[in-house]
């Protein structure tokens, strides 16, 4: 097995991801939407809950991740959960792709979507929807672009949670990088847990989705917090291409590097 090193950063630390974070008045005072984007298409792969009830946007992305669609960009709202809030819902949430979407000027299903928070309660759609379009000028490349996302998604965590690695792969420097939140309401299968993974390696998408989900039995599905399963649980993970590395498109070695 090759070496990864642990760097400084988050989920801005891969080539070509972009990232924002900042208040908008979902909470009181505290950051509450990350926007996260990707200079080309890239593929996806995502995990969610197991709870026979399902929020909003855990629907709207298993459909995309499932399709193996192209992904261009992800938002997140935190101090709203959009779950068991019934067909207006469903209508917010694709609001909030569209909205983020025309922004980036591609195609809604290429939007990724994650809420956090309260459960049962009306989603401020309007308040949402302005706060992408005032974040949306806030988003770089920088390592603070990434920290500010990863404050953004918290809701009753004591503190951030991001961490990048870099590795080789296919005779290229690759990075890979994420960031999560989760504090209560967690037990084996994931519960109350976001967490958004993005690395510039080539891989297909088929590869792609087999790493996470064999991945996610001995990491997100092992952790236990107070026996509580949520609506919300997320694990996406991004993929562009850009570290240019022989694309992974059979299973060894690199494969296995790519895994680990």
């Amino acid at each position: 097995m090759r070496l990864m090193r642990v760097i400084d950063g988050g989920i801005t630390a891969p080539e070509g991801f972009k990232a924002a974070g900042r208040h908008i008045g979902i909470k009181k005072v505290k950051k509450d939407i990350a926007l996260l984007t990707s200079d080309v298409p890239a593929k996806a792969a995502g995990v969610y809950t197991q709870n026979r009830i399902k929020a909003a946007p855990v629907i709207w992305n298993s459909n995309i991740t499932k399709k193996g669609g192209l992904v261009r960009g992800l938002v997140c709202v935190s101090g709203n959960a959009n779950a068991c809030t019934g067909e207006e819902g469903v209508k917010s949430n694709k609001e909030m792709a569209q909205c983020f979407a025309s922004l980036l000027g591609v195609d809604e299903n290429t939007v990724l979507t994650a809420s956090t928070g309260v459960i049962g309660a009306v989603f401020p759609i309007e308040t949402v929807k302005e706060g992408i379009k005032n974040t949306f000028p806030m988003l770089g490349y920088d390592r603070n672009n990434a920290l500010m996302a990863a404050e953004a998604i918290m809701t009753t965590d004591t503190y951030s949670k991001e961490v990048a690695v870099e590795f080789e792969l296919g005779g290229k420097t690759v990075r890979m990088g994420g960031m999560a939140k989760g504090s209560g309401m967690i037990c084996p299968n994931m519960a109350t847990m976001l967490s958004f993974i993005t690395t510039d390696a080539d891989i297909s998408a088929e590869l792609l989705n087999k790493a996470l989900k064999e991945d996610i039995k001995s990491t997100y599905n092992m952790v236990s917090v107070d026996g509580d399963t949520s609506t919300n649980d997320t694990v996406v993970v991004l993929a562009n291409g850009l570290a240019g590395n022989d694309k992974v498109t059979e299973e060894g070695a690199d494969f296995e590097t790519f895994k680990e």
